[in-house]
């Protein structure tokens, strides 16, 4: 995707931690000039010293992007200080929980705005996007916005804000209950026999691995689990624990993704 309207125009990076870095990186390995990044950090990284890119210096009079990467108890401090820039600038914020409507707030109801959730595989370039705009954001505002986060991973386009607090529940949240995963499945290996560094080895990569089929293969993760059953089986008798319909992984998970999303809810409330 186009990203030349970044190296012409500018980008503001608010705030560089592990997203904002994970970002920055992207975005030089696909052609954005660091000279074109320009950082609003107040303890920039090493890393990010060593990049070319401008930290808390000048900043562009009409960037064609304020990527605002600053964490939600933040927000009250850093939105007034990037008020006040012209052109056709557009405000995407990658920070969870905080509206669409409390960024109109702050800069004006004929702001166009971009909202995202990215998740934490961003960091190895193996994340996921789910992106909504505004009113005022054009298609061509949210191609702009896609190109940015595709430097991390997969982007998705929702059709409403309303759509956020799922797509937290689901992928935003969801790296901790693969994680989880993990950890519990080395577990239940090391409770069978198997020595504790051997069971996460053989979790780790059993998971990771299975995430890598399921994206490759032709068939759905519901072929692929018929694929490795074999009638009367070992993955069939643990299946038959796992898909119980009171106990086992459907109830559990609907569950957990509604209480996140219902967390959700109450965060953009609050905000």
């Amino acid at each position: 995707m186009d990203l030349s309207k970044v190296n012409t125009q500018g980008l503001i990076l608010l705030g560089c931690g592990k997203m904002g870095s994970a970002l920055l990186a992207g975005w030089l390995e696909r052609g954005v000039e660091a000279r074109a990044v320009h950082v609003i950090d107040p303890k920039p990284s090493d890393w990010l010293k060593a990049q070319g890119a401008s930290i808390n210096g000048t900043l562009p009079a009409t960037p064609a992007v304020i990527l605002i990467a600053v964490k939600p108890q933040m927000m009250g401090e850093a939105l007034p200080t990037l008020q006040g820039f012209g052109g056709d600038v557009i405000y995407l914020s990658i920070a969870a929980g905080t509206p669409i409507s409390a960024f109109e707030e702050t800069f004006g109801s004929d702001a166009r705005i971009i909202r995202t959730m990215p998740n934490t595989p961003a960091a190895v370039g193996r994340g996921i996007t789910a992106l909504v705009g505004n009113a005022n954001a054009s298609d061509e505002d949210l191609d702009l916005a896609e190109a940015l986060m595709s430097a991390v991973g997969q982007t998705v386009r929702l059709t409403s804000e309303d759509q956020i607090d799922a797509v937290t529940a689901v992928s935003g949240s969801g790296p901790a209950y693969v994680f989880h995963l993990i950890e519990t499945l080395a577990a239940a290996g090391v409770n069978e026999g198997l020595p504790a560094a051997m069971a996460m080895q053989l979790a780790k990569a059993t998971v990771a691995g299975a995430g890598h089929l399921a994206e490759q293969a032709e068939e759905d993760p519901t072929q692929l689990r018929i694929n490795v059953t074999s009638p009367n089986g070992t993955t069939q008798a643990a299946l038959e624990v796992l898909m119980d319909a009171e106990t086992g992984f459907p109830p559990l998970l609907r569950r957990a993704v509604k209480a996140a999303a219902d967390r959700g809810r109450e965060l953009g409330k609050a905000s």
